[in-house]
């Protein structure tokens, strides 16, 4: 342990001078590799040729057992690291695509989807990945460049996901993969998806009646996920190959519990000019707290486990929370986290519960990415030895849920102290953080509660 604070203290040093380390050189020699740059891809593929088709039954996927990692604990935090750094211009992206509504969103879902689909790619798609998600980094050595194992990157996010401790399962993470019924699988690709989820469901479709099909998919999600998704897949084509779907479902608890004998129903400003009745939860207690005068907001820390906790963002009297969005940096969560304080606050938010899907081809499009990662020129050559695979739909989907329970209930005894009044009545940003390693679990805003 000791050595791996020296470490990170020496990479804290590093950003601080604006000194970049990548995250992976943190690891051990023998966790990466060196990859000559002009080297042909690996041997033949390993698939599975007879895939459970999609009629018989909604068992899930078999999982098996996986090795586990050396240097779990360093694993974990660089892994973390690297994708809050790498998924957060998703966000901001899909922040400027859905312009005027909420926003949700899971960093860790959304890198861990686009690592198993790493997993299947080759050539020029294998290094556009390995660049866009961080996985490579140029060495002194010429003609080499160093790659890590995306399968341990894949089982450090599970661990991350593990390390959540509240009273249930506060993250669940389900995967749906359906496949051509003319085609078959790599082995590393399955492999791949049941190292990162928590339930998977590999399916082979007839694709070539689409609206049977696509009924038949979106009946099986359904049925699935307890209908808790639904309606995910639209306009398949008969010309399908792949469809990936993801599910991760947050549903927390707060460590110390709302006074529901104190929720009252009060106005929310959605904008300047309107506003919607809401019902306001207030507690009343010892928070973290931050007044951020460079960004213009209040930060409020709310645990929701022993590790878990959300930091509330609370922009200031005419600042809009797109703009605290648009200077949103890698370690912006990490420095208002380094830097509260603890304050006795009378805290009011919204009871909130949100649910968004994302279609991640369509995202990747905004930043101009799609074709070389996921469309027309991406190669899915390691997925499938089926010809011209194609990858055609990824979607990823979210539902958050929160209510004014907590683990403890909050002590109603007198205190003298006034406190400071923190109330949410108007747009907002939130994050759900693991708090062993940093992780970014979900990321959204919110600005009007009740849609």
């Amino acid at each position: 342990m000791k050595q791996l604070l020296l470490i990170l203290a020496c990479f804290a040093v590093g950003m601080a001078n604006r000194v970049y380390i990548h995250p992976f050189s943190l690891l051990d020699t023998g966790d990466v590799e060196c990859k000559v740059t002009n080297s042909k891809d690996k041997g033949p593929l390993e698939i599975i040729h007879s895939l459970t088709a999609i009629q018989d039954g909604t068992e899930p996927d078999p999982r098996p057992a996986t090795e586990e990692l050396k240097n779990l604990t360093i694993w974990t935090t660089v892994v973390a690291e690297l994708q809050n750094s790498q998924i957060l211009r998703l966000y901001q992206a899909l922040s400027r695509k859905q312009g005027n509504t909420n926003v949700l969103f899971s960093p860790y879902t959304a890198f861990g989807t686009l690592v198993t689909l790493y997993l299947g790619t080759a050539k020029s798609t294998a290094s556009d990945y390995q660049q866009f998600l961080g996985l490579l980094w140029n060495t002194e050595k010429p003609g080499c460049v160093k790659v890590v194992n995306g399968h341990k990157v894949l089982r450090a996010l599970k661990a991350i996901g593990s390390l959540i401790d509240g009273p249930q399962d506060e993250l669940r993470t389900l995967v749906w993969t359906f496949v051509s019924n003319d085609a078959d699988l790599s082995k590393d690709f399955v492999h791949g998806i049941q190292e990162f989820s928590d339930t998977s469901f590999i399916r082979a479709v007839n694709f070539s009646q689409p609206k049977e099909a696509e009924a038949q998919v979106n009946t099986f999600i359904q049925k699935t996920s307890h209908s808790k998704v639904e309606n995910l897949f639209k306009d398949i084509s008969q010309s399908t190959n792949l469809l990936f779907a993801s599910s991760a479902h947050f549903k927390g608890n707060w460590r110390t519990a709302f006074q529901p004998e104190k929720t009252t129903v009060q106005d929310f400003w959605i904008n300047e000019k309107s506003t919607v009745k809401v019902p306001l939860m207030t507690h009343t207690g010892d928070y973290k707290h931050l007044h951020d005068p460079d960004k213009k907001c209040t930060v409020v820390k709310l645990d929701l486990s022993k590790r878990t906790y959300m930091l509330l963002v609370l922009p200031s009297e005419g600042t809009k929370v797109q703009d605290i969005e648009n200077q949103l940096q890698p370690d912006t969560i990490s420095t208002w986290h380094k830097h509260l304080k603890e304050q006795y606050l009378e805290l009011s938010l919204p009871k909130f519960s949100v649910t968004a899907v994302t279609d991640l081809r369509s995202l990747l499009s905004d930043l101009k990415l799609d074709k070389q990662l996921l469309g027309s020129d991406a190669n899915f050559q390691r997925l499938s030895t089926k010809s011209n695979f194609t990858v055609d739909k990824v979607i990823n989907k979210v539902l958050f849920e929160m209510s004014e329970e907590g683990k403890e209930v909050p002590n109603k005894s007198q205190d003298e102290r006034v406190p400071l009044r923190v109330t949410v009545d108007r747009p907002f940003l939130f994050t759900v953080v693991e708090g062993n390693t940093n992780a970014i679990l979900i990321l959204g805003r919110i600005l009007n509660p009740n849609l």
